[in-house]
């Protein structure tokens, strides 16, 4: 079989330090989407899909301190998919609710316990409504936030944990239809259970020792009774431990089991087709995985040690059947010898000894995907090697075989995570790779010739620093307006409706233009644009003539260092007023618009110290902005 390469579609840029990815259909056009969070420069990028494995430019929003991770769901039951982040050095979340076009409202900020780590969703006091879940290390709480269903949430309320709390599972524990948690608490080696009540309230923990540093909890039926059990895996005693479910919330914790020297990750599978869960460990420093078997009543079997080379420093586990046999299989990441080894499962649950793959010299092979990215209905594997900085690609038969790699030195910057999806919709699996020392993921799509589209670029002004997206010259196709930070003017491209764009026709702006806004400031149905000029304390007027040509910019004095503008009709005239944040005087502007394009002279507001965002929604009970 010969295989087509893989090249990189586009590189896309990100904020710095991309550290978390979630893929999943923003806009609902049954296109995948991309969302990062940029962990040096507090933002998240949002990345809309074309469904050919290209993507729009970013656009960006503004997080807390140091985004760590990152969970969606319906906020506000709307059907439209919003965004939690968990920032970690300001101690908050991050809520974006999204308009299911790709785009999303400014964030809305909730205090959580301090240094967050970890963050999950679910419906916690059964109304339907999603509620939201954080871990907070170092003020050892969780915190709960209760939706009310339309993007806002009650204040959190916190329970205490253990020391350190590192990992969040949900099950239902006690067979009464409500969501309960277990927190596995690395600081003080123990495992806490919090049995819910259908309010969204929580009783009393209920608290179990483990070994040393437990650092992973996963939930599952372990003994095939019907009643939700947990594991856990202990990084510092070499141990695995398996807490049994009475159904009543109450559970009794089994001996330990050995595993390698420090179980750095656990997964869960059935290995011996017995109809029962069985575990399969990471063993960070033996280099082994650990396969742990279970029968009806006696909680494990001995542990299979399936040993990989002695210099192999194994990074990453995945668990699939690659030869069709029914029965699972592994491939592990052998970082220290350079190679992939897949270990081939019998139906008793041990494993067959483990055939290599090379993946370079000094290729330091990091992270593992599995899918099919030929079309052939078979699984392949894709590798993320960090000392080579390219992604290797080994193609299944379905038979055990794989034939050989290719690879490619695309990358400039060094891979540190994989994962796959079908991007473009073409039946075959994609790749987006993230890295630790760039601001960008790259996607890398599979063509029947092994050949790619070039990207399309396209120019704008210099130092571009905020974009909107309308139809302005009314053909039911979207264009782009773009405001130009050095060069001070604004970019409009009028799209031909399949992805691609007109170059772009400029106009003049005011000193240094910072944010744009869109709307119908003269009342005669085409699209306006209002841009703010922080270096002139001015916004810019540009009143469009309906076939994506505006006039000159009518302008009106703000206030100093104007950040960022936002549209709305705030005197209930049905005509559309503006507000701009004004930084430097710690104000906002507003100026009414009289329906004809101009505008009364603005009112200020004061505000806390920097405003540096403004939006607009109706938050009371009269439906007033």
């Amino acid at each position: 079989m010969e295989m087509a390469p893989l090249k990189i579609k586009k590189t896309y840029s990100t904020g710095s330090l991309p550290s978390s990815v979630v893929v999943c259909d923003f806009n609902n056009d049954n296109r995948s989407d991309i969302v990062v969070t940029n962990s040096n420069n507090n933002t998240v990028s949002i990345f809309v899909g074309y469904g050919n494995g290209s993507f729009e430019d970013q656009k960006t929003y503004s997080t807390g301190y140091f985004p760590r991770s990152i969970a969606v769901g319906d906020f506000n039951s709307d059907s439209r998919l919003d965004i939690v982040v968990v920032n970690q050095d300001s101690n908050t979340i991050s809520i974006f609710l999204g308009y299911g076009n790709g785009s999303f409202e400014d964030q809305k900020i909730f205090s959580v316990g301090s240094f967050p780590r970890s963050v999950a969703v679910g419906d916690f006091n059964s109304d339907n409504r999603l509620d939201i879940i954080v871990s907070n290390s170092d003020s050892d709480t969780i915190s709960i936030f209760l939706g009310y269903g339309n993007g806002s949430f009650e204040d959190q309320k916190t329970y205490l944990t253990g020391l350190a709390p590192s990992s969040v599972a949900v099950g239902d524990f006690d067979n009464d239809n409500r969501s309960d948690i277990v927190v596995a608490n690395e600081g003080s080696n123990t495992v806490i259970v919090f049995l819910g009540y259908r309010n969204g309230s929580f009783e009393d923990q209920k608290t179990y020792s483990t070994d040393s540093l437990p650092s992973s909890v996963a939930v599952g039926d372990f003994n095939n009774d019907k009643r939700l059990d947990f594991v856990v895996a202990n990084y510092g005693s070499d141990t695995v431990i398996v807490f049994l479910g009475y159904e009543n919330g109450f559970f009794e914790n089994q001996k330990p089991y050995a595993t390698g020297s420090h179980p750095y990750s656990v997964a869960v599978g059935d290995f011996n087709n017995d109809n029962r869960s069985d575990f399969v460990v990471a063993n960070l420093y033996s280099n082994t995985v650990s396969v742990l078997l279970h029968y009806d009543s006696v909680p494990l079997t001995a542990e299979n040690t399936f040993a990989v080379d002695d210099a192999s420093l194994l990074k990453a586990v995945a668990v699939v059947d690659f030869n069709n046999d029914g029965i699972l299989d592994l491939v592990v990441a052998n970082y220290g010898t350079n190679n992939i080894g897949v270990s081939f499962g019998y139906a008793n649950g041990t494993f067959g000894k483990q055939l290599k793959f090379l993946t370079g010299s000094n290729s330091h092979p990091h992270s593992i995907a599995t899918a099919d990215f030929d079309g052939d209905g078979q699984i392949d594997i894709a590798v993320a090697n960090r000392g080579t900085k390219n992604v290797g690609l080994f193609i299944g038969n379905g038979k055990g075989a794989f034939e050989i790699q290719y690879a490619d030195n695309i990358f400039n910057a060094t891979p540190l995570f994989i994962a796959s999806t079908d991007l473009n919709n073409d039946g075959r699996s994609d790749i987006c790779v993230a890295y630790e020392d760039t601001d960008n993921v790259d996607i890398l799509v599979l063509r029947d010739t092994g050949y790619l589209k070039d990207q399309k670029t396209y120019s704008t002004g210099s130092f571009p620093q905020s974009v909107a997206v309308a139809d302005f010259n009314s053909d039911n196709r979207l264009d782009i307006a773009v405001v130009n930070f050095n060069n001070h003017t604004i970019s409009i491209l009028l799209g031909y409706g399949n992805g691609s764009f007109e170059d772009q026709n400029t106009y003049s702006t005011g000193s240094f233009p910072i944010s744009v806004a869109v709307g119908d400031f003269n009342n005669d149905n085409r699209l306006d644009i209002v841009v703010v000029n922080q270096g002139s304390d001015t916004l810019s007027i540009f009143l469009g003539y309906g076939n994506g040509s505006f006039e000159d910019q009518k302008t009106f004095s703000i206030g100093p260092s104007p950040q960022s503008v936002a549209v709305g009709d705030f005197n209930n005239d049905n005509r559309l007023d503006i507000v701009v944040a004004n930084s430097n005087n710690n104000t906002v502007s507003v100026l009414l618009g009289y329906g004809n394009g101009s505008f009364e002279d603005q009112k200020t507001y004061s505000t806390d110290s920097l405003p540096s965002s403004v939006a607009v929604c109706t938050i009371t009970s009269h439906d007033n902005i």
